[in-house]
């Protein structure tokens, strides 16, 4: 954990030039589709920030939002792009092993992250448990674009200079991975790009 933690602070700096050149088509299209899911009576909590690609969508359009992340390079790559809103919190934190009460925020989200977990399960566990009883849990994920399920040249190559994608889901085992996880009623949203993904939000009861 603590090595992942280091390449993430190291990748900090130059991590815009993925968000905003190489897969801007898919974070473009990304944000569209998440601003309409929040309100501005919301109180959030936003996981794997990373450079605050959606805080800056999300937290004009909520009360309140926390925004947390694994590496502290990020956090603060995040906190210096929105110094302009004043609703925002900032945040280390594990998403396995989050920090926050039971039923503590309407919505929760957590973007491109599951794939590199070694344990993405206990993370929805806890995206869940601290999501309140009528809020949503958001959670958009890269997906492989090959039928095959062969990782692409561009998670092997990320793969070599030290993230390592843990899953390299498919539009259909993605979704199969949220109904195994017992979220048989979730919708999803597909986001087309270089590297696409599934945005799934769920409702808990």
């Amino acid at each position: 954990m603590k090595n992942e933690a280091v390449f993430w602070d190291r990748v900090a700096v130059v991590y815009d030039v993925f968000v905003n050149i190489i897969n801007a088509k898919t974070h473009k299209t990304l944000c569209k589709e998440i601003e309409p899911l929040f309100s501005s009576t919301d109180t959030v909590l936003e996981c794997a920030c990373g450079t605050g690609m959606l805080t800056r969508v999300i937290a004009p359009k909520c009360k309140n939002i926390i925004a947390t992340d694994f590496s502290k390079n990020m956090v603060e790559k995040t906190q210096a792009k929105c110094k302009s809103h004043n609703n925002i919190r900032f945040m280390v934190e594990d998403i396995i092993n989050l920090s926050f009460n039971d039923a503590s925020f309407d919505k929760v989200i957590a973007a491109n992250v599951l794939h590199l977990l070694d344990d993405p399960h206990q993370a929805l566990k806890e995206l869940y448990r601290v999501c309140k009883p009528g809020g949503k849990i958001i959670i958009p994920t890269y997906i492989n674009k090959k039928s095959d399920n062969k990782e692409n040249k561009f998670v092997k190559a990320v793969g070599k200079i030290g993230s390592c994608f843990k899953e390299t889901f498919s539009f259909s085992t993605y979704r199969q991975f949220i109904i195994d996880a017992g979220y048989t009623c979730a919708n999803y949203i597909e986001v087309d790009g270089f590297i696409p993904c599934l945005v799934v939000v769920i409702d808990k009861n």
